[in-house]
C-alpha cells in the first residue's frame, strides 16, 4: 500500500518560482540557506520525502540537489542524508545590528529570584509523569477558567495547613504568576467602579506600573518598624499589601493594623489583596498567618510557586471571597489560560508531599546563606544595620545617608550586581525622604558562590575590616 505523504521525513516550506520548476526549486533552496532560514547543518528531506510534499518528480527534486552540492550550498553522504553546508550567513542590506550582550555580573544580588540551581528537576519529573499517566484526556482539553480541579483542591488543602488560609477549592483560581493575578483583579475593580487602591510607599514599580497602566490612582502608605501604616486608607476601593513579610521592609504587619485592615474592609466594602510572595520562609520567629484567614469574604489571598520553585513555572493562585470569584473568572475568559500540564504536575507535588520537603530544604539552605551574610558584615561593617532577616530571601543593609548610590556603583565596580532601597520609594507625602539601604538578596547565588559574593559585598561597602568608616546614624 502506499504511504500517505503526511507520513514522510522532515517539513520544509519553498515555494519554487518560474517557469522551469528544477531552477525554481534551486533557487527557493539557495536563497532559504542564504537568508540563514535554513542553517548550516541543517537536514533536509529526503528526494521522494520533498517531491511528495511539493508534487513534483522525485528527479527534479534530487538534480536541485545535486546542484547546491556541487555549488557548495549542500554536502551530500551516503548513510547521512542532504544536509546545509557549514557557512557564513551574510545578513541582508538595512538589517539591524545584534544588540552586543550585557556583561553578566560575577555575582547577582538582586532580590526577588530563589537559588534557579536548586530546582528538584529528579522530583518533579517524577511527579509529571505520575500526572500525566492518571490524568484524564479531558485534562488536556481547554479546561475551567478556574485551573484544574486536582491543583485547586491540592492548593486548598495545601494552604489551610502551612498558611492559615480558608479556602473553597470552587473559589481559587488559577493564575500565570501574580501579575497576571492582578491584572484580572484591576478589570474587577474598574468594573465595580473603583478608581483609587492604596500601595505601601516601598514596594515594586512593576506593581505600581500596573496599576497605573489599568486606570487605578495608587496612594502609598508608609511603612515603619510596624509594617503599613493602615490607618491612612481613607476613601481608597481597594489596598494592596504585603503583611506577612513586607517588600522591600522585611516587616510583618502588627497585629493591631491586621485587624485595623480588616476592619476598614468591612465597614467600607473594600477589598484588601494580599501578596503573600515568600509566605514558606520564616527563620526565627513564629509563621505570621495569611491575613485571609481573618476574613475570607474582603481579602483576597494571591501566592504563586515563583519563590518556593521557579518563576519559569508561571503558576499563581488567588483564594478569592464569593461573587469576587465568579467576577474573576469573567475577566479571565472562558478557558483556562495555565498550561495544564505543569497544572496537574503541581497538584501531584503537593499532594505527594514532595513540595514540602522541597520547601524544608529550601529554608536551612536560605537560613546558612542569611546567617552567613550576618556573620561578614559583623566582622567587617559592624556599622552596617541589618533588618528584615527573620523571614524572606533578602535582608535590608542600612546605610549612612547619602551613600546609597555610591555604595552601589563599588559594588558593580567589584562585580556585584545589588539593589539600592530608594528606587523602591514613593513618597506618601511631601516631608517623608527615603532611607538610604541596599535590598539584598541571597537566594540567586549558588551555594559555592555565596563566600565570593560576600567578599565583593563587604569590599563595596564604607567600612573598613576594623569597623572604621562614616559612622551610622542613630
Amino acid at each position: 500500500m502506499a504511504r500517505s505523504w503526511a507520513t514522510f521525513g522532515v517539513d520544509l516550506h519553498l515555494e519554487p518560482t518560474g517557469p522551469h520548476l528544477r531552477r525554481g526549486l534551486t533557487d527557493a533552496l539557495r536563497e532559504a540557506v542564504r537568508s540563514g532560514r535554513l542553517p548550516s547543518g541543517t537536514r533536509l528531506p529526503s528526494s521522494r520525502s520533498l517531491a511528495a510534499d511539493l508534487g513534483i518528480a522525485r528527479n527534479t527534486v534530487a538534480d536541485a540537489y545535486a546542484d547546491l552540492v556541487a555549488e557548495g550550498w549542500l554536502t551530500a553522504r551516503q548513510g547521512s542524508g542532504t544536509k546545509v553546508a557549514e557557512r557564513r550567513v551574510v545578513p541582508p542590506s538595512g538589517a539591524m545590528p545584534p544588540r552586543p550582550e550585557r556583561r553578566r555580573p560575577a555575582y547577582d544580588l538582586r532580590p526577588g529570584t530563589p537559588d534557579l540551581g536548586t530546582f528538584p528537576r529528579a522530583e518533579w519529573l517524577r511527579a509529571a509523569r505520575r500526572a500525566l499517566t492518571t490524568a484524564p484526556s479531558d485534562a488536556l482539553g481547554y479546561g475551567d477558567p478556574r485551573g484544574r480541579v486536582e491543583l485547586r483542591t491540592a492548593l486548598a488543602g495545601y494552604l489551610s495547613r502551612a498558611r492559615g488560609v480558608r479556602a473553597d477549592p470552587g473559589r481559587i483560581v488559577v493564575c500565570a504568576g501574580f501579575a497576571h493575578g492582578l491584572r484580572l483583579l484591576t478589570t474587577v475593580l474598574r468594573a465595580r467602579g473603583v478608581r483609587t487602591i492604596a500601595v505601601d510607599s516601598y514596594g515594586l514599580d512593576e506593581h505600581w506600573r500596573l496599576l497605573a497602566a489599568a486606570g487605578l490612582t495608587t496612594t502609598p502608605l508608609p511603612v515603619d518598624e510596624r509594617g503599613t501604616d493602615t490607618g491612612r486608607l481613607k476613601d481608597a476601593g481597594a489596598v494592596l499589601l504585603t503583611p506577612a513579610h513586607q517588600f522591600p521592609m522585611g516587616v510583618p504587619l502588627h497585629h493591631d493594623r491586621r485587624a485595623a485592615v480588616v476592619d476598614w474592609a468591612r465597614h467600607t466594602g473594600g477589598l484588601v489583596l494580599e501578596d503573600d510572595y515568600d509566605g514558606e520562609f520564616r527563620y526565627d520567629r513564629q509563621p505570621v498567618g495569611a491575613l485571609q484567614g481573618l476574613d475570607p469574604d474582603h481579602v483576597v489571598y494571591l501566592g504563586t510557586a515563583s519563590k518556593s520553585l521557579a518563576p519559569g513555572l508561571r503558576l499563581g493562585w488567588m483564594a478569592l471571597p464569593p461573587g469576587v470569584a465568579e467576577e474573576v473568572v469573567a475577566a479571565k475568559g472562558g478557558v483556562d489560560t495555565c498550561g495544564v500540564l505543569d497544572q496537574l504536575t503541581l497538584a501531584e507535588f503537593l499532594t505527594s508531599g514532595a513540595y514540602d520537603r522541597h520547601v524544608r530544604a529550601a529554608r536551612t539552605r536560605y537560613r546558612r546563606r542569611r546567617d552567613a551574610l550576618v556573620a561578614a558584615l559583623t566582622a567587617h561593617a559592624p556599622a552596617i544595620r541589618v533588618t528584615g532577616i527573620a523571614a524572606g530571601l533578602h535582608a535590608v543593609l542600612r546605610l549612612p545617608p547619602g551613600t546609597e548610590e555610591a555604595v552601589v556603583r563599588a559594588a558593580a565596580y567589584q562585580g556585584l550586581a545589588v539593589d539600592g532601597l530608594s528606587p523602591r520609594y514613593r513618597h506618601p507625602d511631601a516631608v517623608t525622604e527615603p532611607l538610604d539601604a541596599l535590598v539584598v538578596g541571597y537566594g540567586t547565588p549558588p551555594d559555592h558562590a555565596w563566600s565570593g559574593a560576600l567578599d565583593a559585598l563587604c569590599a563595596a561597602l564604607p567600612f573598613g575590616e576594623n569597623g572604621s568608616g562614616i559612622p551610622f546614624p542613630g
